[in-house]
């Protein structure tokens, strides 16, 4: 599930962005205030942000000129009224990865961002193995050992986010971060509960957990033990 900010000052284009990513399944963040939009880039994780070049605040040129200043590659869709070649060059020149000139057919967006999406090949593969372990994005159905099982949406978009990531150790904070909206009212014990969820639909009883807990640091996907498992 990729985690989206939109950042556009013209109300009626936001809400019916906002529509067809919520209809897309994508999780969705909104702002039209160019400062919230920067505070909230250098705080949270995105898959993909969508700027309005000339957001209230902060422009958009000036958010992604700052996000990539920090090393923040994050895919950065602009979207503007301005069309002439020199000034779609300097929105590039500044770390934008594409352009979109308003008026636009939400098809032409849908396309851009999937494409956006797609750019890591870590995140063009909709089917993910580890061990005995499968996940099938497009589907959206979890197997283990060839069986079904049965995931709520934000514990399938955690799975996801481990098998995307085998090695790497996340924080309750980072769970969060990545898969919870910035308005979220959840709390780390929430994000606790979640991984305690999965994990008890995930492992199999008298096998070795797929989930190792790393003593004061979070949660990673046991590769040895998906192995072992398998």
């Amino acid at each position: 599930m990729a985690k989206i900010l939109l950042a556009e000052d013209d109300e009626q284009i936001a809400q019916t962005i906002e529509r067809w990513l919520h209809a897309e399944k994508y999780l969705l963040e909104v702002t039209g205030d160019g400062a919230d939009a920067y505070n909230r880039v250098r705080i949270n994780h995105y898959d993909l942000v969508i700027l309005d070049w000339s957001l209230p605040g902060n422009t958009g040129i000036e958010i992604c000129r700052s996000m990539r200043s920090r090393g923040d590659a994050t895919p950065v869709l602009m979207l503007t009224g301005k069309s002439k070649i020199d000034e779609i060059e300097h929105g590039f020149d500044q770390g934008a990865d594409d352009y979109l000139t308003k008026p636009f057919h939400l098809k032409e967006l849908a396309a851009r961002v999937k494409a956006l999406l797609r750019r890591p090949r870590v995140l063009s593969r909709s089917l993910l193995r580890v061990g005995d372990l499968e996940l099938d994005v497009e589907s959206g159905t979890v197997t283990r050992s060839g069986a079904v099982v049965e995931l709520m949406p934000k514990e399938f978009a955690m799975l996801e986010l481990f098998m995307r990531n085998p090695r790497q150790i996340f924080s309750l904070e980072a769970l969060q971060s990545r898969l919870w909206s910035s308005e979220s009212e959840a709390s780390t014990d929430s994000v606790r509960v979640q991984v305690c969820n999965l994990r008890r639909k995930i492992d199999q009883k008298g096998e070795r957990s797929l989930f190792r807990v790393v003593h004061r640091k979070g949660y990673m996907l046991d590769v040895a033990a998906c192995d072992e498992n398998s």
